[in-house]
């Protein structure tokens, strides 16, 4: 049977990169490329028309939120996503297992996907009991419930907005995703924090590989589903560099249409982390990198082989007025910005850079004119989209290594 969803490698580069096109029932994607992450199936501050201007060839939309409000039947009675939010694009969901590890161990510590190598605990260290939640920033504080318990079945939590009590399986998350009707949904799993410890993270992946296995047979159990929504399965591992290979072996040996990255990582070791666990996966079927984009992450991530990003960063930064330049991010509410006629990056051809000062757009943000939000998260979006689509143009001319070095000798991370 065909696939409704097919990959292919228009040009390999140095080491692992590559680049593509990813083929689904609403559309191509050129790959790399960058998901905009549209929540609740919006695109924060963005309407759908925009989306081509910014260069958002996809979005990925959340499960669990669109679960809780408005619910799936209502998405599914309005004819899936793709017409409730009239967006006619490719367009992904993934399972709600990100939820677990917003609401899992360590509720209130602010633990991000990334630590530093001091971050990791030691065997002998104490960890947190299992089912107190964890937060994954101070949105999260208001945006999830207070409660989730994970067990080898699935997930029990309440709801952030009435406190009322549900559970995710995974089959009961494929049964949602299959009523949202994305092209591309995702293998129920359990997102870990990145200071578990080796035990638990090794726990939580033999769980997530069960789980994988459930969500793929509940997925291609349904003849019309599987015809028309392609399905990844996601390792884990955590920041171990053995549980990473075993979790990709483990995946690859089941048939799914792509591959998502999931989990927590250091920036000392993700580079060398996502090439062993890309050179365990199926060369001709896609990877995403669940959750993280920072300029300087594409580029590790473009050269370890993966093919999509997405992340949640460019709107919230955008929102609050951080904004990403070819130097570096400004904060656009400092007072050195308040007389600057100058764009907010010369070098983007944007709307925003090419119609609006850097003088202007402080003063909407410390005014609280809602535009600033807008342009700050229209910026930002278009910029990650511009520098992913570059980073395919240069391994498709065979510059990935010069390109990086030139751009990161320039931008300045926060």
């Amino acid at each position: 049977m065909k696939r409704p969803i097919s990959f292919e490698i228009e040009k390999r580069g140095a080491g692992l990169a590559r680049a593509g096109v990813l083929k689904t029932p609403h559309g191509e994607i050129k790959t790399p490329a960058f998901i905009a992450v549209a929540t609740k199936a919006s695109l924060k501050g963005i309407a759908p028309s925009q989306f081509k201007e910014l260069g958002v060839q996809g979005i990925i939309s959340n499960t669990y939120h669109l679960f809780l409000s408005p619910g799936e039947k209502l998405i599914e009675a309005a004819g899936g996503i793709h017409k409730f939010m009239n967006f006619d694009g490719p367009i992904m969901t993934d399972s709600g297992g990100f939820q677990v590890f917003s609401l899992g161990v360590g509720f209130g510590k602010k633990v991000s996907k990334f630590a530093s190598n001091s971050d990791i605990l030691s065997p002998d260290r104490e960890v947190e009991p299992r089912g107190t939640p964890v937060l994954f920033d101070e949105d999260f504080a208001t945006s999830h419930g207070k409660l989730a318990i994970v067990d080898n079945e699935g997930v029990s939590f309440t709801s952030h907005i009435d406190g009322s009590f549900h559970r995710f399986t995974p089959e009961r998350s494929i049964e949602i995703q299959h009523a949202l009707g994305a092209d591309i949904i995702y293998a129920f799993d359990e997102c870990t924090s990145p200071t578990a410890d080796y035990a638990y993270q090794k726990e939580a992946m033999d769980r997530t590989h069960a789980w994988a296995k459930r969500s793929l047979a509940a997925h291609r159990q349904d003849p019309a589903k599987d015809a028309s929504q392609g399905i990844y399965g996601i390792t884990q591992g955590g920041r171990f560099e053995d549980l990473r290979v075993e979790s990709a072996r483990a995946l690859a040996d089941m048939d799914f249409d792509g591959y998502g990255i999931g989990g927590s990582f250091s920036k000392e070791d993700i580079l060398g982390i996502l090439e062993k666990v890309n050179a365990e996966l199926p060369e001709g079927k896609p990877r995403h990198l669940l959750g993280i984009g920072e300029p300087e992450d594409i580029f590790i991530g473009a050269a370890a082989g993966i093919d999509t990003f997405d992340c949640v960063v460019p709107t919230r930064k955008g929102r609050t007025g951080c904004f990403y330049t070819h130097t570096g991010q400004i904060i656009i509410r400092n007072a050195e910005f308040k007389e600057d006629f100058s764009p907010i990056d010369p070098t983007c051809d944007c709307f925003v850079c090419k119609g609006f000062t850097r003088a202007y757009i402080h003063h909407l943000f410390r005014t609280n004119e809602m535009l600033g939000p807008v342009l700050g998260s229209a910026h930002n979006i278009y910029f990650l989209t511009k520098l992913t689509a570059d980073i395919r143009e240069a391994i498709l001319n065979e510059n990935l290594e010069a390109f990086r070095d030139e751009f990161l000798g320039a931008y300045q991370p926060a």
